[in-house]
């Protein structure tokens, strides 16, 4: 068997994913090529040697539709015999993607691949690719209870007595570590983005280092009806704008191939696509996936979260890694430690490289062995991944 390493991992910085953001006058195929040409630029690498370009988009519709990772490929200058693929498993999309490259390089199939995704969520809204239609209406029978991720959110902090105090804790702390990490932490996984007026994005525009607990606290409840609260009596209604993820734009990709072929380029491996778990979990509360994912992957790897340095789990809603970390009685300290979506935004499809970019910096920073990251999916799934840091 091959063994599948990551040779470079980049990323867009954030932007808010609402007309005026920052990237929102950056076409989702540009933002996706830019780091398409990075990658091959950083590295010294003939385009021609990719085998595969592998994308994940959430919403492909409009300026995200007829498969953006092909349009990626050719925007990006790459000869036209390189192919892409556009693959969506909701807010893991971009960590599938990393999935499938990786056994592809595994299988003998691929030797060199991009892995990655792309959201620009001010240019191709969230559910605009559903408008007109019921995509999930044919599970009324077997699911009459499909309220969304908002209210799963919700119900996670009441099954695990989390409170308002604790979700907007956990969200002020995860602003001000990214807010530390802004200062120099994130700079080898940003590549600078054109904008139209000629200047440079290489900023994360989601975070806002001046949160605090008392700010948070004022913020009214997203989710809260009367319906709802008749149907949902244990619910205590906590869930605001702040301890949640903001829309965003952005994008991110790695560069994944066999250890034989890394050799053969003159390239030096960051890290090994260690172990890979995927689940299916509840979609009537759809946000626990992470926790069967981890305790999978866990037993799939041969180790204990003890092994573990660092952790990435997607910050969709505060309430999702709080849950997650009283399951594993998981060190809050290694958990998303240079901040997390709630902070640095979560670009649907692009989300899953992009904790895995800033997962491999903290290693390669810390010293440490192993990462592990997973992420919450719409419609009941979650992703988990492992990998090694080398050298």
């Amino acid at each position: 068997m091959h063994s599948a390493v990551i040779i470079d991992i980049v990323r867009t910085a954030s932007g808010k994913g609402k007309p005026g953001g920052a990237l929102s006058g950056v076409h989702p195929v540009d933002l996706f090529a830019t780091l398409l040409a990075s990658l091959a630029e950083r590295n010294d690498l003939d385009p021609a040697v990719v085998d595969d370009v592998i994308a994940g988009c959430v919403t492909q519709a409009g300026d995200q539709a007829l498969n953006v990772a092909r349009n990626a490929v050719l925007a990006a200058g790459f000869p036209i015999e390189v192919p892409g693929t556009s693959i969506d498993r909701q807010c893991g999309s971009s960590q599938q993607a990393t999935h499938f490259a990786a056994q592809g390089v595994i299988s003998g199939a691929y030797d060199v691949v991009i892995a990655g995704g792309v959201e620009s969520m001010s240019r191709a809204p969230m559910f605009s690719s559903a408008r007109g239609g019921h995509p999930m209406a044919p599970l009324d029978d077997r699911f009459p209870s499909l309220p969304g991720q908002g209210i799963g959110a919700e119900r996670i902090a009441a099954q695990w007595k989390l409170d308002r105090d604790a979700l907007d804790t956990f969200s002020a702390e995860s602003h001000r570590r990214a807010a530390a990490a802004a200062t120099g932490d994130f700079s080898r996984e940003i590549v600078p983005i054109a904008l139209p007026d000629g200047g440079l994005h290489t900023e994360d525009e989601t975070i806002r280092a001046t949160t605090s607990v008392e700010g948070l606290a004022s913020l009214r409840p997203s989710f809260y009806d009367d319906e709802m609260a008749l149907r949902y009596p244990e619910i205590g209604w906590h869930v605001t704008p702040g301890n949640s993820s903001p829309l965003t734009d952005g994008a991110s990709a790695a560069l994944i191939m066999s250890e034989m072929k890394a050799r053969q380029l003159g390239l030096t491996p960051r890290a090994r696509l260690h172990s890979f778990a995927v689940v299916g979990s509840d979609p009537e509360i759809m946000l626990t996936g992470p926790i069967p994912a981890t305790h999978k992957i866990l037993r799939t790897a041969g180790l204990t979260i003890d092994d573990i340095d660092t952790y990435e789990v997607n910050e969709a809603f505060a309430s999702v890694p709080l849950a997650w970390a009283a399951e594993f009685n998981a060190d809050p300290t290694k958990l998303n430690p240079r901040g997390g979506a709630i902070a640095l935004g979560h670009p649907l499809g692009g989300s899953g490289t992009r904790l895995m970019a800033t997962m491999l910096n903290y290693l390669e920073d810390t010293g440490g062995r192993y990462g592990l990251q997973t992420m919450c999916e719409g419609g009941g799934m979650a992703n988990a991944t492992i990998i090694e840091r080398l050298g």
